[in-house]
């Protein structure tokens, strides 16, 4: 079911006629008089039409002829849009070729033929749109007479009265910080997530279920940003599980967000060990909202990293989606609301209280509307907020009674309650939200992504004047953030998502305006279908992009980019194909794409005015481009694009140009003469190109603006012509110069000269200057009326000896200074005028890379940085004395190489993580009150506190520990250690490079239970044998051995050890393994003879890794099948022989790698396990004699042979037919294609093939062969 919507076609009739009247100019020829005629006819039509509209968009749910009328209106409304354009087109072509005949002397002498040629084209111009109009007229005059068989009829003006109309305004958002009758879920997740209830699988898991609109997410999000939780747990991480969610990359990202490192890494089981390893002995909390059925292979995937110590909730519809993937998971029932916490729901919304008290006169058509919400709390929300626009009498009676709560949620799609809030949207907001039914569920967007969507699709309509357009759209768009339709990110504030639900009801309102393309499903394309979207694919080929030749009118032409790993790729036949046939486009993405080169095919797209072509790899834009007249928003963001056109200057109506990221040398002539540009993202001055500055003065810039290539401006006065100070519109402002300090065009005077000038409006929010050579910085950065600055960032300015005086900035939040080598001394000029109130504001502060600096003179009276949260100086070896004292408000303080600084932290009552890697000395007092840390790093400092009880006792709130490198600690006993252990909030403890640390001949007596889950011993050298005392540890389920010295390594059963890692042992020579092991990792233990002392492995074990153990000729010799192995890794054992027996028999195994093993002959006596085996890895070992038989790997999606034997032969038998990724490199394992039998794989979606003797790869099968066309669709 879907609904058509009657006042956006006549929204767009009504603009038709405003815009005409400013074409004049092209219909003063012969044909005037017949396009006014037939002008005026339309004219006199829509108001029959007009006054029946509102009875039609009521009775449409009802009645199927009178949705077939509106969806043919609408239709007709978007056909009068499309001529309104060609007039658009029609009069500033025309403006240009008169523009350029006046201005050109060439022309002169033929001014005659000049004036001949136009009168021509006006002629056929306007003969042209009169039939266009003619047959529009006919189509309006049926729809009229269509009113009277229908029973459309006007409602009166007392009935309408009592419908709710908004006007444009800004609605203020609600604090969304509780969560109304959800106090006892909330506890009951939180009890969940805080027992200690390892469940023996690795991840302890929480599913949350529930019908849509009950509000799982809110009441996971109340969870998530809980101070308890946020206290709890090391890193926390929330996804949203889109039907498409990349697992790659998504890991990816985590491991990203916890480590601080740009990860590179492509492959998943690579990715997964790092994220492993980053994770050992710290608390995760993950959260993936919204599975759906189609996830459940991703989700079994995803969590395979994941160990001891990490938490997951899960949030779902289907109680069965996660059950049938981890059984053990605790499952949760969310029910509705209670009809008092609905009601607190509602009223919160609508009347901004907890109760009537305020409006009794609302109170019996409040709790009507809020029974009808069905204890859903988004319905509660969302009617809450429509109504919170009129607190009026007649209207909330209006709505009570509504005929629109009588419908079914089966009946509509939609929970009434949403579908009434849409009823009663002004015409301007309808449209706009009913675009958004082109984006994809759990697709997180920004807002200017939206609005210049909006903006490019002609939405925007009631703007003044361009230079306002944006501000409307902004209001737009906070307006449906006000009514619920859009909701903020949890994962980033700066973010949108729709709910599920709003999403179906956007759907729905758009009817077959919009088509969103899913599941390269081949649907039939309604002849109304103006706007597509569809995810992105890795490979999208030709069948996808089948429906497209019947959407000649389309509008836009959308590809949204869910988060997924690696480039992708779509069919040239795109290119050059279909998209010249889309003449109706106006909006045209291929973001994301690998393309490298663009055909020249604008030149028929001539109503385009939105092109995306970021994250590319094109590196030039074709010629016809700049034939795109109507082009408004230009964005190349992170592509590969090198120059700009030359002929951008014709583009007259852009507006937007995003070429951050992009490494151009220069821009193009004629920027300065866009005048109606208002964001321009970089400017970017070339070699010699310096005065073109100037360039900017006449652009009323807004938004984020960065200039580079500031070395090439050699005269100050160009610097001033830019104007800067006199846009207002700008929030952030970049000043960039080389960071080649030696050039000789470097001139420290002229660059100060040109700093002064470059001085910007005070409401500036964002500063960064990097690079700058002057040797002082310019008076007017510390000026303290920059009143909305709150974030400035000095990057490499080496060459100044002072850092400006900035602590008068009022707002200054987030203060970053790096790379300052001349500054010797921070003195008390710094703080600005006002010593004693100075940094009133800021919260977080970082020096980093001043390898000058030595001299901090701290007024102890004068800043105390009250609201400082986060502090951090990284390398300042030449540091000396003391940092600030009596922070009150510091929470995080990070200290790296900076190996002549003091540190104390007893005047710093919230600080709660403490990292110092390198600093002279760390006073810890125990005579003081200590901090309530809960996690310390401390690594190379020279002088330590003594580790005392007194002082350990006061360390009541720590959770992590890690001590390694400290000189002072050097001869620290285990007794000693012991005194940490028994602290009771302590989970993870890591120790490593103590050389005299060893277990004394008396065992401690561990007289409380210690709550360590995780311990690191790492290179300890005289430690031959783990004390026995560590029995102790009833929590203890992760232990990682670095370096231990001793033959023998033994843990008995009386260990709950779940997780264990032994790396680098040499001396290293037999293993006794506790029976509840569930991960093994062995690497680089040369001298390892044996996995096992018994020849047997755990039962329970389900990862095995083996990594450089050159000794080891054998895992164990054979492998039950009662064994719960999933997967199993062995690297560089260059002496094992075989794998074990029996392993064909195990039921789990999905994964197994087998790389240079060179001593592995044979795959078949072993053979491998069928039942679950999805990949298989197979590299460099060149002793292998076979492959087993690869038919009977039934489930195998994966296979990768690699720099084998020469002598290996092919399989006979053929490959499996259920592969989907391929990759075969090495000389001699090449073959033709038809003896891969690959055209019989037909599910194969990636293939790589690479070697120096494969001269017949390429060769097609003899002709009579049919290959699998998914193979070859993306060529």
């Amino acid at each position: 079911m879907s609904i058509a919507g009657g006042e956006t076609a006549l929204s767009v009739f009504l603009e038709f006629f405003a815009k005409l009247a400013s074409y004049d100019q092209i219909l003063n020829f012969v044909t005037q008089k017949q396009v006014n005629q037939e002008l005026k006819q339309r004219q006199k039509i829509l108001p029959s039409i007009q006054a029946v509209l509102n009875d039609a968009e009521e009775k449409q749910m009802e009645d199927p002829n009178v949705k077939i009328w509106l969806t043919q209106l609408q239709n007709l409304g978007y056909d009068v849009g499309d001529v309104l354009n060609e007039f658009e087109i029609e009069a500033l072509q025309r403006k240009l070729h008169e523009d350029e005949a006046s201005t050109s002397k060439a022309q002169k002498p033929n001014a005659s033929w000049f004036t001949s040629f136009i009168n021509s084209r006006a002629f056929t111009f306007n003969k042209r749109m009169i039939s266009k109009l003619q047959e529009i007229t006919d189509e309006l005059n049926g729809l009229a007479r269509e009113t009277h068989r229908l029973g459309l009829r006007q409602i009166d003006e007392t009935a309408m009265s009592k419908r709710v109309k908004v006007s444009l305004q800004f609605m203020s958002l609600v604090d969304e910080s509780h969560v109304y009758g959800r106090e006892k879920e909330k506890a009951d997740i939180l009890e969940l997530l805080f027992c200690n209830n390892g469940n023996g699988n690795g991840a302890s898991l929480i599913h949350i279920f529930g019908d849509g609109g009950i509000g799982k997410t809110a009441l996971v999000q109340f969870v998530y940003c809980s101070d308890d939780v946020k206290k709890a747990f090391h890193h926390r991480f929330w996804i949203r599980v889109s039907k498409d969610f990349d697992v790659t990359l998504v890991t990816k990202t985590i491991l990203q967000s916890i480590s601080d490192v740009r990860c590179i890494v492509p492959s998943l089981d690579n990715l997964q060990a790092l994220l492993k390893d980053k994770l050992f002995g710290r608390r995760f909390l993950l959260v993936l909202d919204n599975i759906r059925d189609e996830n459940y292979d991703d989700l079994a995937l995803l969590l395979k990293p994941f160990s001891i110590g990490t938490k997951v909730i899960l949030t779902t519809r289907n109680c069965g989606v996660v059950s049938s993937v981890v059984s053990s998971a605790k499952a949760y029932l969310l029910e509705k609301l209670s009809h008092k916490d609905s009601l607190s729901v509602f009223t919160h919304h609508a009347l901004k209280a907890s109760d009537f008290s305020g409006h009794q006169e609302l109170e019996t058509f409040g709790e009507n509307i809020v029974i009808k919400c069905n204890g859903l709390p988004l319905a509660a929300k969302v009617i809450g907020c429509l109504l919170g626009t009129h607190v009026e009498y007649g209207v909330w009676k209006y709505v009570s009674e509504s005929e629109i709560w009588d419908l079914q949620q089966e009946q509509c799609g939609v929970i009434p309650a949403l579908l009434l809030s849409y009823h009663h949207l002004p015409p301007y907001l309808k449209r706009c939200f009913a675009y958004c039914s082109l984006l994809p569920k759990d697709y997180e967007f920004e807002k200017e992504e939206i609005t210049l969507l909006w903006k490019e699709e002609g939405f925007l309509q009631q703007a003044d004047s361009k230079a306002h357009i944006e501000d409307l759209g902004s209001r737009y768009f906070q307006d449906l953030v006000s009514r619920s339709f859009f909701q903020t990110s949890v994962r980033d504030k700066y973010q949108y998502v729709m709910h599920d639900l709003i999403n179906d009801l956007a759907q729905l309102v758009s009817g077959e305006i919009c088509l969103k393309l899913e599941d390269d499903k081949q649907p039939k394309i309604p002849k109304g279908t103006r706007h597509s979207s569809y995810v992105r694919g890795s490979y999208d080929g030709v069948e996808k992009f089948a429906v497209f030749d019947h959407m000649k009118r389309l509008r836009a032409f959308l590809p949204f980019m869910m988060p997924k790993d690696g480039t992708c790729y779509i069919t040239n036949t795109v290119l050059v194909d279909l998209l010249p046939k889309l003449r109706c486009l106006r909006v045209l993405s291929l973001k994301g794409y690998g393309i490298t080169v663009l055909p020249d095919i604008f030149e028929n797209l001539v109503q385009l005015r939105y092109l995306n072509f970021s994250h590319t790899l094109i590196k030039s834009l074709p010629a016809s481009i700049c034939t795109l007249y109507n082009l408004e928003t230009l964005i190349l963001k992170e592509s590969l694009l090198e120059w700009l056109p030359s002929d951008i200057e014709r583009l007259v109506n852009l507006n937007h140009i995003d070429i951050s990221g992009v490494k151009m040398k220069a821009m193009p002539y004629g920027i300065g003469k866009l005048t109606d540009l208002r964001r321009l993202s970089d400017f970017i001055l070339g070699a010699g190109d310096g005065y073109r500055i100037r360039e900017l003065k006449n652009l009323h810039l807004k938004g984020d603006l960065s200039l580079s290539g500031l070395e090439n401006v050699v005269e100050a006065r160009d610097a001033l012509e830019a104007k800067l100070i006199d846009k207002p519109g700008l929030d952030a402002l970049r000043l960039m110069w080389s960071s080649i300090f030696g050039s000789s065009i470097r001139d420290k005077v002229v660059e100060e000269e040109v700093s002064n000038m470059l001085e910007p409006y005070r409401d500036l929010k964002v500063l960064v200057i990097q690079n700058y050579g002057g040797t002082k910085f310019s008076n007017w950065i510390a000026d303290s009326s920059f009143k909305n600055l709150w974030s400035l960032d000095l990057n490499n300015c080496r060459n100044c000896k002072f850092l400006p005086s900035i602590g008068s900035l009022p707002l200054l939040k987030d203060l970053c200074i790096r790379g300052m080598h001349t500054v010797t001394k921070v003195g008390i000029e710094f703080y600005g005028e006002n010593h004693s109130n100075a940094f009133v504001s800021l919260e977080t502060l970082c020096f980093k890379d001043m390898s000058n600096w030595k001299e901090w003179d701290i007024d102890e009276h004068a800043a105390k940085f009250p609201y400082l949260r986060e502090f951090c100086i990284v390398n300042c070896p030449q540091l000396s004395g003391r940092f600030p004292s009596s922070l009150h408000s510091l929470e995080t303080l990070v200290i790296r190489r900076c190996t002549k600084l003091v540190v104390s932290v007893s005047n710093l009552p919230q600080l709660h993580d403490l990292e110092i890697d390198g600093c002279e000395e760390l006073v810890l007092r125990d005579d003081a009150d200590l901090p309530p840390l809960r996690k310390v790093s401390l690594s190379k400092f020279s002088k330590f506190s003594p580790l005392t009880e007194r002082l350990v006792s006061g360390l009541t709130n720590l959770d992590r520990l890690r001590i390694s490198n400290c000189n002072e600690l050097a001869s620290l006993s285990w007794k000693q250690f012991s005194l940490v252990m028994h602290l009771r909030s302590l989970r993870s403890l890591e120790m490593s490079s103590f050389p005299l640390l060893e277990v004394e001949v008396q065992q401690l007596q561990l007289e409380k239970v210690c709550t360590i889950e995780s311990l690191t011993i790492g290179n300890c050298e005289k430690l031959q044998r783990l004390p026995q005392d560590l029995h102790f540890l009833k929590f203890l389920t992760e232990m990682q051995i670095k370096g231990f010295k001793g033959e023998n390594f033994s843990i008995d059963n009386t260990f709950l050890l779940e997780h264990l890692e032994i790396m680098d042992c040499p001396s290293l020579v037999s293993l006794s393994l506790p029976i509840r092991l569930q991960i093994l990792i062995v690497s680089y233990c040369s001298k390892l003879a044996s996995l096992s002392s018994s020849g047997e492995l755990p039962v329970g074990l389900k990862q095995l890794v083996i990594k450089d153990c050159l000794a080891l000729e054998s895992i164990v010799h054979t492998i039950h099948e009662t064994y719960s192995l999933e997967l199993l890794d062995i690297w560089n054992c260059r002496n094992i022989k075989a794998l074990p027996q029996g392993l064909n028999k195990l039921d789990h195994v999905e994964k197994i790698n087998i790389l240079q093993c060179q001593s592995v002959a044979s795959l078949t006596a072993s053979g491998l396990p069928a039942r679950k085996l999805k990949s298989l890895c197979i590299m460099d070992c060149q002793g292998l004699g076979d492959l087993p038989n690869m038919p009977n790997l039934t489930t195998l999606k994966e296979l990768s042979l690699s720099y084998c034997s020469p002598d290996l032969p092919f399989p006979k038998e053929g490959l499996p037919t259920t592969l989907t990724s391929l990759s075969v490199t090495g000389p001699k394992l090449c073959r033709t294609l038809l003896e891969w039998g690959l055209h019989r794989l037909t599910s194969l979606k990636k293939l790589s093939i690479d070697g120096e003797e494969c001269p017949h790869v390429v060769t097609f099968p003899p002709e009579g062969c049919v290959l699998c066309w998914n193979i070859f669709k993306y060529l």
